[in-house]
């Protein structure tokens, strides 16, 4: 199998693990952290009309499946890739960036917390994903 093929297959299972567990933690937290009565967090206008009875701790399941979900598809992407695994985890990182930042187009929410997400939850994270998975470059490359 061709190296440009073999990285568009790790890719693309990275983005759809990180892609799932993002999903699973923001549906967790809402079991944990309830939403406030009467918002339907399946319904995004539901969400969009009710975003100002949301407190600091509604946001923290958000951030965390934005952070950890970029961070597993760095690192998949990263651990398996055939060659520049850099690359690879930074392209994660820009696609689950965009979905961010489509995220707080549709749905707005409180400035610090839009920040906060798109400064700190996709690219730091792709790095760090990187970091942890790409290791193997320096051994692979010599």
């Amino acid at each position: 199998m061709k190296t440009v093929l073999k990285s568009i297959l790790v890719l693309f299972g990275a983005l759809v693990v990180g892609g799932i567990l993002n999903f699973a933690i923001v549906m967790g937290a809402w079991q944990i952290i309830a939403p406030p009565p009467g918002v339907d967090v399946m319904d995004p206008e539901s969400l969009a009309q009710s975003m100002h009875l949301f407190g600091p701790q509604h946001f923290l399941g958000p951030f965390l499946a934005h952070a950890l979900g970029t961070l597993v598809a760095a690192f998949l992407a990263a651990r398996f890739a055939p060659t520049k695994p850099g690359l690879l985890a930074l392209v994660c990182g820009l696609f689950f960036l965009i979905g961010g930042v489509y995220n707080v187009a549709v749905l707005p929410g409180p400035t610090w917390f839009e920040a906060l997400d798109l400064i700190v939850a996709y690219i730091p994270m792709a790095w760090l994903g990187y970091m942890l998975g790409g290791q193997r470059e320096a051994t692979r490359n010599k």
